[in-house]
């Protein structure tokens, strides 16, 4: 990874103010503070972000951190975890931003979280416990493949064990918390680091 300058600041600011506005709406919405109207502008936000996106795949493959920078990069992947609506988006942005982590330019937790979540999504179960339910009942851990070594496969890609993760998020999403990155109606992405 490097910290110099992105190639594409403009492209950077586009991504993270994208991402910021849909963080905040959806912690909104787990909150229940939108109204039926908010809700359906939200989907029409979240439907121009996967367009925006796959116009940036489409152009310069993953975003990464010397094209973007890490924040923005970071905007990327939050873009197309939340991309549930197009699968066929989410698995192209799981092997282009694989072969970014593979270039150094992406981070390896971005992946095992966008890999598990396409998993979901296609109606697969996860291979890297990173993908919880939000339900009435509280939170709790999505379809796991192999769930004896999870923490093994965990740990290749530079996640906590599951226990310290599935603590994290609980204490995340607690009615009182200030998250400023809410989860989803169904699923959530858990926590990175």
């Amino acid at each position: 990874m490097t910290t110099i300058e992105p190639q594409r600041p403009d492209l950077a600011r586009e991504l993270i103010a994208r991402a910021t506005e849909s963080a905040v709406r959806r912690a909104k919405r787990v909150r229940d503070q939108l109204d039926a109207v908010q809700l359906g502008q939200g989907r029409h936000t979240d439907h121009a972000n996967t367009k925006f996106l796959r116009r940036v795949l489409g152009e310069y493959e993953w975003p990464g951190h010397r094209l973007v920078g890490p924040a923005a990069a970071r905007a990327a992947w939050s873009i197309a975890l939340h991309s549930d609506h197009d699968l066929t988006l989410q698995r192209a942005a799981t092997i282009l931003l694989g072969r970014a982590v593979e270039a150094g330019d992406a981070l390896v937790q971005h992946w095992a979280h966008l890999h598990d979540r396409a998993l979901i999504t296609s109606g697969r179960d996860q291979e890297y416990g990173t993908q919880f339910l939000l339900t009435a009942d509280g939170i709790g851990l999505c379809p796991l493949s192999a769930p004896a070594s999870v923490d093994k496969r965990r740990a290749t890609v530079g996640l906590p064990p599951l226990a310290v993760a599935l603590k994290a998020v609980r204490r995340r999403y607690t009615p009182d918390s200030s998250a400023d990155e809410a989860p989803t109606v169904v699923v959530l992405a858990g926590i990175a680091a």
